[in-house]
């Protein structure tokens, strides 16, 4: 199938001499260099919203057929960037691709979600998990990565991901997605041991596959550890932030910006940034911008947020308002716009592209950058 693309003046316009470059806006927004206008991408980009989406979904089989097709995945992958003018691509994947080159038995109903039909209930079924190797179990998400990136062609970057330790085991041994991820969390009460090792083995696969995905062309990579505010302070310290940690130990060896984007437990932020040592922490729309700004300021983090998804509902005038408002509590330097979440299929593309337009039209206002600690002494 041929790939379509729309050339980057197309989309810029005419460049001057003190246009922001889209080619690398994202990344020098990730080393907290001062950039015209903070980068904008959206969490969940490449999906339902776009009409462009949905026809290629239409006759490809379904989701996962999409994910294993390198050219179907790096199609749909350059559509936000064609048409929506997003600084970043997100190769287009499914965090739970790694369970399933583990051995899982994996299928993504409508209407359902994600199914695994052999849940993880005990050490024994932990045991026999698949140890990953990214090539072989997953060589058809870094053949996307590879074809995703020669397409762009320097446009702008590529982000390649993966899933917290916690959100994949949650999933493993719950089935399906729930509100409670009540049986996932019965195992860390009744079977700590075999909780750990099953973070464990998610740690190795998952920063392995990272670092992976760099080698095959990745320029940045973000960890989703999506069901973080499932957890209580205590487990979420306990059984999500050392694996995290050991993932980003992994990924960190990669020499590509690392984000870390734990929903849910925004009352953690400076201690996923000491955990991580990470480049950027993702906030959720349930933490203030200028809280955020505030708390983080003198650490040696980007912060990536942090509008409510359901905020793109509204007028496309109200949509402007309240980006122009995350951005000026932002501050400008260091931030990167997104929302505080992945963006909902039924949101009106115009809507979308309201968020977007506000932000390539900000610009930061002139000011100093903060002093902070060296990354190395985070964790001291």
């Amino acid at each position: 199938m041929p790939i379509k693309s729309t050339s980057a003046a197309a989309i810029d316009g005419p460049q001057s001499t003190t246009a922001p470059s889209r080619s690398d806006l994202f990344l020098r927004a990730c080393r907290r260099e001062i950039v015209e206008r903070p980068p904008v991408w959206m969490m969940r980009q490449a999906g339902r919203y776009l009409p462009e989406y949905r026809a290629v979904r239409a006759k490809s089989g379904g989701f996962l057929e999409m994910c294993r097709n390198p050219e179907l995945a790096t199609e749909v992958t350059l559509q936000p960037v064609d048409i929506m003018g997003v600084d970043a691509a997100i190769i287009f994947s499914d965090i739970l691709v790694v369970p399933q080159a583990m051995g899982m038995d994996l299928t993504v109903d409508e209407g359902v979600g994600p199914v695994f039909s052999t849940p993880l209930r005990s050490g024994d079924a932990i045991a026999r998990l698949h140890p990953v190797v990214p090539e072989e179990g997953l060589g058809y998400m870094l053949d996307a990565v590879r074809m995703t990136r020669r397409e762009l062609n320097g446009r702008v970057p590529l982000i390649g991901f993966a899933g917290g330790p916690w959100t994949l085991a949650a999933y493993m041994v719950e089935g399906k997605g729930t509100k409670q991820f009540a049986v996932a969390k019965r195992m860390l009460y009744e079977s700590p041991q075999d909780a750990h090792a099953l973070l464990n083995k998610l740690a190795t696969a998952v920063g392995n596959f990272l670092v992976a995905q760099a080698a095959a062309g990745a320029q940045a990579l973000q960890i989703f550890e999506s069901w973080a505010g499932a957890l209580a302070p205590h487990e979420f310290r306990q059984f999500a932030l050392p694996y995290l940690a050991r993932v980003a130990t992994i990924a960190r060896t990669a020499g590509v910006p690392l984000i870390v984007f734990a929903p849910g437990a925004g009352w953690a932020m400076e201690e996923l940034a000491q955990a991580t040592m990470a480049d950027v922490i993702g906030v959720d729309w349930q933490t203030g911008a200028a809280e955020a700004r505030k708390r983080m300021e003198h650490l040696p983090v980007a912060l990536q947020g942090n509008l409510d998804p359901c905020l793109l509902y509204a007028p496309p005038s109200t949509v402007r308002a309240r980006t122009l408002r995350m951005l000026e509590e932002f501050g400008g330097h260091g931030h990167i716009a997104n929302l505080g979440h992945g963006i909902l299929p039924d949101i009106p593309v115009a809507n979308a592209k309201a968020f977007i337009d506000t932000v390539r039209e900000w610009r930061a206002p002139q000011q100093s950058v903060p002093v902070q600690r060296p990354k190395e002494q985070l964790a001291s």
